[in-house]
């Protein structure tokens, strides 16, 4: 069998001249190609792509069986024919620019889509490197250079309905403003300074609601940010754990963008001069059911709103899906199983504490246990448990709230976050009458905890009494298993993070190279490292001696606590994140 170079320079017209390269160059057999003809040659009438027709075909490549899919394909063709190829990345699109070069009509007739304009030309994507029909005039028409690429035909039919239909929504709230106030084109409509306010229940605006919450749910956003701007206002998604602009809208849109989400989450649409706070239920597009809390705040521009997104299905997870190695999954089980005591978990906003803690509870949460939680706001409705908001309002604070729930015949108590004297008093105190208490607190590694927890007020006699242990956690990207790639690792950046007497160096570790499933990002997803420190009799001994923090965190250390540098060391020693992830990630909790 041939080696799979090309053997022919004749060029690619047609589906037949694609399937005839490609059994030229061994992927295929005869019979494949007097199959695949009959049914390639309709599509292609019908106007598909010749590559497409023959993805159409689900064929497998005679090497390995592989199946010659769109991707490949793409991929094939621009060897083919010396073309680049890419993977159409929406986050870094600008749709208002892009959606100007062209008609939708225009780019659904060739097949294209303009994926970058800037100073220096336009880079469109096409599905077929054949541009002698539109180039030249449309070169004309934009009076800039165009660079062409290839892409997956897939994608480029798929981003031409999303771009398209989301300008024309912009567009279209855009222009009934203006009707409503008798401007002629929205330039004007800028200069009035935005006077007027456009309907939340107009269409345009509706039909842009769906497409941010449809959109965020396919880049598996974690949080949606709408902030408003001196003119215009920015929609920014949290993809594992940072932030990506995707979207600028004028004030008057983002205003009633949020006004819409307000309506949704049964918000006071009204009130703008206070924070708000409200939850929508919705799914997504495969059909499963997601809860969205959001927040507003009144900013120097207006109202900013964050819409928190959760997946229900994140309480079903184990632990070692959290990221937790079965040492630590043996330790923390055994502190949250304790009848009695208080178990703290640590780690700044974004860490995934809250879901630590919901799975944990609901592993404990038995029919014959009484559950009840008292949060800032509600993270996820969780039918086994009882929860209730703390609303300052009405007097129900999180020492007033433990001290309620404790009249409630209580087994298991979760107080949201320690943050106050009164607060550390009724945990300890729920502890000492028979109750586990399991809570958070905003510190860098685990030993702190004991320091913050008596500087709240709590006498040391009292905390070696009722404290089982301390968790401190963080979250790092996890590399795509679909294109990471193994690479030597030098001493200097291995001991960045641990000595070798720690953990000694591996032979290899992974790094991020970027591919379709993770958007060319090189990561996929996050996972927790974990800092597991159960409180010994030697560590109680220390606070009753008042040791300073240095002592307790080595006699954590001696008793066989792993680091938060030293958790993520160890991921990276097992190709699942990265030296440089660790670092950002954890490189304040140094031991």
């Amino acid at each position: 069998m041939p080696s799979p170079e090309s053997v022919n320079t004749s060029p690619l017209k047609s589906s037949r001249d694609v399937l005839v390269r490609l059994q030229q160059q061994g992927y295929l057999d005869d019979d494949q190609i007097k199959v695949s003809l009959l049914r390639t040659d309709k599509w292609e009438r019908e106007g598909v792509a010749p590559h497409e027709t023959v993805a159409r075909c689900k064929l497998k490549s005679q090497f390995n069986e592989e199946i010659l899919n769109e991707e490949f394909l793409t991929n094939w063709l621009a060897k083919e024919t010396g073309q680049d190829v890419v993977v159409i990345d929406p986050l870094k699109v600008d749709v208002e620019k892009v959606t100007d070069v062209m008609s939708h009509a225009f780019a659904e007739r060739h097949g294209i889509l303009a994926i970058d304009v800037n100073k220096i030309g336009i880079v469109i994507a096409q599905s077929w490197p054949d541009s002698s029909g539109w180039l030249t005039g449309l070169e004309h028409v934009v009076r800039k250079p165009i660079r062409t690429v290839l892409a997956n035909p897939v994608d480029i039919r798929r981003f031409q309905n999303e771009f398209y239909n989301l300008s024309q929504s912009v567009r279209g709230a855009h222009g009934e403003q203006s009707s409503q106030f008798g401007v002629d084109n929205f330039e004007q409509l800028v200069e009035l300074g935005k006077s007027g306010e456009l309907d939340a229940n107009d269409r345009h605006v509706v039909k842009i609601v769906d497409w941010l919450l449809q959109y965020a749910f396919d880049q598996r956003a974690s949080d949606i940010h709408i902030e408003p701007r001196r003119d215009i206002g920015k929609v920014r998604f949290r993809i594992d754990g940072l932030l990506h602009t995707v979207y600028e809208f004028p004030s008057t849109i983002t205003s009633a963008v949020i006004a819409r989400l307000k309506i949704l989450g049964r918000m006071d649409v009204a009130e703008r001069r206070k924070p708000l706070d409200g939850r929508i239920k919705t799914k997504t597009p495969e059909g499963d059911e997601v809860e969205l809390r959001l927040s507003t705040l009144p900013t120097a521009f207006g109202e900013k709103m964050v819409a928190r997104i959760f997946d229900p299905e994140v309480v079903l997870k184990n632990f070692s899906e959290l990221g937790l190695t079965q040492k630590d999954e043996e330790t923390w089980v055994g502190m949250v199983k304790q009848p009695n005591g208080i178990v703290l978990v640590t780690g700044p906003t974004g860490s995934g504490k809250t879901t630590t803690l919901y799975t944990s509870l609901k592993m404990l949460a038995k029919p014959e246990v009484n559950v009840c939680t008292i949060e800032d706001p509600i993270e996820m409705v969780e039918p086994s448990f009882n929860q209730v908001q703390v609303k300052e309002e009405t007097g129900v604070e999180f020492g007033s709230g433990v001290r309620a729930l404790l009249r409630q015949d209580p087994d298991i108590i979760m107080i949201g976050e320690i943050r106050d004297k009164e607060t550390a008093d009724m945990a300890v105190q729920a502890a000492l009458t028979g109750h586990l208490v399991l809570s958070t607190l905003h510190t860098n590694d685990a030993p702190t905890a004991i320091s913050r927890i008596m500087e709240l007020g709590v006498p040391p006699f009292l905390l070696n009494a009722t404290l089982l242990g301390v968790m401190a956690q963080r979250l790092v990207r996890t590399l795509c298993i679909h294109c990471k790639r193994a690479v030597d690792v030098s001493d200097e950046d291995w001991h960045s993070m641990v000595t070798e007497q720690q953990l000694a160096k591996p032979e290899k570790v992974c790094e991020p190279v970027g591919c379709r499933l993770c958007r060319e990002t090189g990561f996929l997803g996050r996972q927790g490292i974990y800092e597991m420190m159960p409180f010994s009799s030697e560590l109680a001994e220390l606070v009753n001696d008042n040791a300073s923090l240095e002592k307790l965190k080595q006699q954590a250390l001696a008793e066989g606590m792993n680091t938060l540098l030293m958790a993520g060391a160890q991921k990276v020693a097992e190709g699942i994140t990265t030296i440089g992830e660790v670092i950002r990630v954890a490189g304040l909790a140094r031991s």
